[in-house]
């Protein structure tokens, strides 16, 4: 009896090859899945996207760097406004004293 993977992963799974371009094969060999078993889920996957039907969203590794440095930048940009803010404030609050 084989193994049972639930839609989420399917969806995750598929995403991959859809989405990112990597090969069927090679994702399968990744994760010791059948190829034939991979290309039926990526064959469904796309037929519900066609449909528009997935209000789900599924993160890949390469959207989750994008975002991740995308976020580093927002948090140093913000440092570097606050600390601005920090020398205006002394600047200030010392003139009046």
């Amino acid at each position: 009896m084989g193994k049972h993977f639930d839609q989420e992963y399917k969806d995750y799974v598929s995403k991959l090859i859809v989405e990112e371009g990597r090969k069927a094969s090679h994702v399968a060999r990744e994760l010791e899945i059948s190829p034939k078993t991979i290309s039926g889920w990526v064959l469904a996957y796309r037929t519900k996207c066609n449909a528009g039907k997935t209000n789900e969203t599924y993160i890949t590794p390469t959207e989750l760097e994008k975002l991740k440095k995308q976020h580093e930048k927002e948090l140093a940009d913000a440092r570097e406004e606050i600390e601005i803010l920090k020398k205006a404030m002394h600047i200030f609050t010392k003139n009046q004293a």
